[in-house]
């Protein structure tokens, strides 16, 4: 057998530690989630009685992060012959017998399930924390509390966690980083880490480093810090209807670009508040490359789609594809106007809308060095998909001037 394996040097100390603890910190980009992946599967098909536990704070958000990055892995490998996958329940398993689960912990029945988990071969030995810092510290004792009992032929038990280092008084933090402990190896990586990142994505950490020091400091350095001064949040991570008709009205908002992302988002309304049901975030790409993928992902070309004023050229073409594309009017304080509607709302995010995610989680308000104190701007720096968003609430925040929905 042939297995393709393409690493990051940086990830040695991992690869080869038998610590029942790795805890790795790193930066947007790192490769952390990806090695981590590589190696379980790679693991896995060694050592027979093996079996891995994924977890993230929601189960939904494991179908497009820890499911997805170990497809890839697999595929790039180039020994999917050797797994099967199960899309409900989300599943992995090996022709040795061993099997990739996945799970969540976002209240007391999940987390009871987790304690009466078994496996037909082997047992569990293996735990990846995706996005570590949104479990609580008893989230990750319970889990911990099942990693028991004798294992045959040389196996040990150990626990991954990979994460972004948001806050700096984080338990997680505390508990591993600031204790040494001989069962504890703790990781560090950034994008400059990882020779596979592409020369278009150092250039935009390179713009975020002059545009958005704080955020930088956290997603470019990895560094422990906290991001204050966030916009949004009242949104949540959830699995929604994807049929149309269930909602009130539908829109769609695109926001332009080449060098940053072309960013289209389908959104529906119901009851006064906003669902995020399906997304396009695309680099590097032109119109007439997108309209395709638009196409495949069945964006309605029925409903309005509020675009970006600046291209004019670009609306046309999604006009010639039959698109109702139209360019959103940017009246002084609008931007402001439209955060302060989606304020007022609650926002649903299907767990497939990964980039949506990503960006709502960081978007922040632009800060006055000087004075220490937020302002009233936004920082315009990997905010593609938070301005398709408002350009898509348009219609509504118009029809609907003056209400406040939040429920």
């Amino acid at each position: 057998m042939n297995i393709i394996v393409q690493s990051n040097k940086i990830f040695k100390s991992v690869h080869q530690s038998k610590c029942r603890y790795i805890i790795m910190k790193g930066s947007a980009g790192s490769g952390k989630s990806v090695d981590t992946a590589q190696q379980y599967i790679l693991r896995l098909m060694k050592d027979k009685g093996r079996n891995l536990l994924c977890l993230r704070k929601s189960e939904v958000t494991n179908r497009d992060s820890t499911f997805a990055e170990l497809i890839s892995a697999i595929n790039r490998m180039g020994v999917a012959a050797y797994w099967k996958a199960t899309l409900n329940p989300l599943s992995l398993k090996c022709i040795n017998g061993d099997k990739i689960i996945f799970r969540g912990m976002n209240d007391e029945r999940q987390r009871e399930k987790l304690k009466s988990i078994t496996f037909e071969n082997g047992k569990l030995t293996d735990v990846w924390f995706e996005e570590l810092t949104e479990f609580t510290q008893n989230d990750f004792e319970i889990v911990d509390d099942r990693l028991r009992g004798e294992l045959p032929n040389g196996l040990f038990y150990q626990i991954k966690g990979t994460f972004n280092p948001v806050n700096a008084q984080h338990w997680v933090k505390k508990v591993f980083f600031d204790i040494s402990d001989p069962n504890v190896l703790t990781h560090h990586s950034t994008y400059l880490d990882n020779r596979f990142v592409d020369e278009a994505y150092r250039q935009r950490m390179n713009r975020r480093k002059l545009v958005d020091p704080e955020g930088y400091r956290i997603y470019g350095e990895g560094e422990w810090g906290e991001i204050g001064g966030l916009i949004l949040h009242n949104w949540e991570v959830k699995e929604i209807p994807q049929e149309l008709e269930y909602y009130d009205s539908i829109a769609i908002g695109q926001d332009f670009g080449f060098n940053h992302a072309n960013a289209i988002l389908l959104l529906g309304f119901k009851d006064g508040n906003v669902y995020i049901l399906k997304e396009i975030y695309v680099y590097e790409k032109d119109t007439s490359e997108i309209i395709p993928i638009a196409n495949k992902l069945l964006i309605p070309k029925n409903k309005k789609m509020y675009c970006d004023s600046a291209e004019p050229d670009r609306i046309n073409m999604w006009r010639k594809a039959n698109y109702k594309a139209e360019a959103v009017v940017k009246e002084k304080g609008c931007v402001n106007a439209q955060i302060d509607w989606l304020k007022q709302r609650r926002i649903y995010i299907h767990p497939s809308c990964t980039w949506t995610i990503k960006e709502v989680q960081q978007w922040k308000w632009q800060k006055d060095e000087k004075t220490n104190q937020y302002l009233d701007i936004p920082v315009e720096i990997f905010d593609d998909a938070m301005a398709a968003l408002r350009y898509g609430i348009e219609g509504q925040r118009k029809e609907m001037k003056g209400m406040t929905i939040l429920k």
